[in-house]
């Protein structure tokens, strides 16, 4: 009888799953990791069989449930699976290694039956394989669920900490611009004097905040698959005629290299300007007043290489991927959300590309939109 098995060799079984377990890569098996496992769903599959050879069917389905799930829904059996899916997501593992842990069981007991020639009625399989399926099923049940709703927990923490920074940034804009206008009225002073120029910086302010959102939102519904073919010349073009204007405002020298009429990229065109715009306003905002920002493109390989070269003097030493991170903010900068170098990541990703940053040390920085090159 295959309860009186069970009970004659469980520590062996026991061992056998830890072996199993321990075999495999990056797991180990601890007491206090199998305690909702192996142990428990040995016994209460052994008191299931035991209830069945003595024909206590309700007993037999309090303990493991029915076939399927059935009958009485929450079973012994439902609830220190569910604990064991649990524990496992909290050990930072995954969902297959949850219905492997079940599986050890029963390539270990069927191992061990073959061992011991230890013939079992049909009956007591079947019973075997309803009480494995209620347990990977409510294990892997309780495991989706608690990912997921730690998962939506901290996607919507991530959203409010966003949302928060933004409204908080264009109220300090707003509030900005209100004095300055305010200002302007009550002294009738020139807007081209230094409230004007308050007021100008407030209004650029809101517009850099406005230009990100809009961007985030066009990057999450962006067709991967589906890229435009551009000049890049004209590219440069496009984004150096917006970009004079703020180097005229930030007394900075914007400096754009020739390029090869004929260089053609591949990409969603609005999503790699919205980026380099973002790159050149990063540029003229940390560059030293006077001196000036670089703009280049040229072929290497199979690639575009779009450069925006500046004079902040150069990267703290291990700040140059953190730039990258949302809420991140340069030297020590308390304008902006901080958002502008993530974005426009995510932006040149989605295309194909890759953003990448060198340290000019002393001098600058070199930030690098590496893009698909197209040849007709």
């Amino acid at each position: 009888m295959m309860h009186k098995f069970l009970e004659n060799n469980r520590e062996d079984l026991i061992a056998r799953c830890k072996a199993k377990v321990a075999g495999r890569p990056q797991r180990a098996a601890t007491e206090e990791q199998l305690r909702n496992g192996v142990p428990l769903f040995l016994e209460q599959l052994r008191r299931t069989l035991q209830a069945e050879e003595d024909n206590e069917a309700v007993e037999s389905f309090r303990i493991s449930g029915g076939s399927g799930g059935g009958l009485l829904r929450v079973s012994e059996m439902s609830i220190s699976a569910a604990a064991h899916g649990k524990k496992l997501l909290e050990l930072g593992f995954s969902v297959d290694q949850v219905v492997h842990d079940y599986g050890d069981l029963c390539q270990a007991i069927t191992d061990l039956a073959v061992e011991r020639d230890a013939p079992f009625a049909i009956d007591e399989f079947r019973t075997l394989n309803r009480c494995l399926d209620n347990g990977i099923a409510d294990a892997v049940a309780e495991f989706s669920f608690v990912r997921d709703a730690t998962l939506a927990t901290r996607q919507a923490a991530e959203v409010n900490e966003r949302m928060g920074f933004l409204v908080h940034e264009l109220r300090n804009s707003i509030g900005t611009a209100k004095l300055a206008v305010a200002a302007l009225e009550l002294g009738n002073l020139p807007l081209s004097g230094a409230t004007g120029g308050v007021l100008k910086r407030s209004l650029a302010a809101l517009s850099t905040l406005i230009d990100h959102s809009v961007n985030e939102v066009r990057l999450k519904n962006v067709d991967v698959a589906t890229h435009d073919v551009f000049y890049t010349a004209q590219f440069i073009a496009d984004a150096a005629q917006v970009a004079a204007l703020d180097a005229t405002f930030r007394s900075v020298d914007f400096r754009v290299a020739a390029v090869d009429p004929l260089l053609q990229s591949a990409g969603d065109r609005d999503l790699l300007l919205a980026a380099l715009a973002n790159l050149i306003q990063n540029g003229f905002k940390f560059t030293q007043a006077h001196t000036h920002v670089t703009l280049r493109a040229y072929a290497e390989g199979a690639r575009v290489l779009i450069e925006v070269e500046d004079r902040c003097g150069g990267l703290q030493p291990g700040s140059a991927e953190r730039m990258f991170t949302a809420f991140s903010r340069r030297n020590h900068d308390s304008s902006g959300l901080g958002l502008g170098l993530a974005i426009a990541r995510q932006s040149i990703e989605a295309c194909g590309g890759i953003l990448s940053v060198r340290n000019i040390v002393g001098t600058g920085c070199v930030f690098t939109m590496s893009v698909p090159i197209h040849n007709p």
